[in-house]
């Protein structure tokens, strides 16, 4: 159960004061009935109306957004857009947060949750969950290439464990490949590169865990993430398969 006024304010509806005052004016509605004292309890399945709007009033969200480039991967920045900036206003207040983070002018699949549980084990190094990208750099890759990655590289302030380099294309202008890591150290694959002397010049993550990115997501576009998707990512957790929505 969660008061009123404190489930419309995580909504991102007002303040506390704000929308206490709709409430005792008379123009919230719960499950159809005006409801006139702040403090009134609620069940999370309830439906809310404000000025006769109903409002999806879910304070559980687990979303894929196809991040495109040019944007943060933070909740806030005083300088620069962020890819909250993509999203409805209440996911800030109601804590629905990146799980871990893509380069600004990295691309591609970034899942967000209000379960705090769910993100810090599926960042945990003791998980390996693995990380799928498309990078496409400035020169040819080969077997040479392919073996460093699948040794493991010193990268100065950590080593990398073994990852895959699966590669598409090479000449000797640039090359494309698919890159599979285990964890997820800032400007990994990035550096994992410049190890083996090439430049990344374009970067985007097709995969997480389980989760594959939604081929019909545009960039700068989320969605809901399915019962099914939940599950697999709470599996990949570790955390069994029970959903909490």
């Amino acid at each position: 159960m969660i008061r009123l006024d404190r489930w419309l304010s995580t909504l991102g509806v007002g303040s506390r004061s704000q929308v206490q005052k709709l409430i005792r004016a008379g123009e919230v509605t719960v499950d159809g009935g005006r409801v006139t004292d702040p403090g009134t309890l609620c069940g999370e399945s309830a439906v809310l109306a404000v000025a006769g709007e109903t409002l999806d009033s879910r304070l559980r969200r687990h979303i894929m957004l196809h991040k495109p480039a040019g944007l943060l991967t933070a909740a806030r920045d005083r300088k620069q857009p962020t890819v909250m900036d993509l999203l409805p206003p209440c996911f800030v207040p109601l804590g629905c947060m990146p799980v871990g983070r893509l380069d600004k002018d990295t691309t591609g699949l970034l899942v967000l949750t209000t379960d705090g549980e769910l993100a810090h084990r599926l960042l945990s190094p003791g998980r390996h969950v693995d990380k799928v990208y498309l990078a496409t750099v400035d020169g040819p890759l080969g077997a040479r290439e392919q073996e460093m990655f699948a040794r493991g590289l010193n990268l100065g302030d950590f080593s990398a464990q073994p990852a895959d380099l699966a590669i598409i294309s090479s000449s000797a202008a640039q090359a494309t490949a698919r890159v599979t890591v285990h964890e997820g150290k800032f400007h990994q694959v990035k550096r994992m590169f410049e190890a083996v002397n090439r430049q990344v010049t374009v970067l985007h993550r097709e995969k997480f865990g389980p989760l594959m990115l939604d081929p019909q997501l545009k960039e700068g576009t989320w969605r809901d993430l399915t019962e099914e998707e939940i599950r697999s990512l709470r599996q990949a957790a570790g955390m069994g398969d029970a959903t909490d929505d």
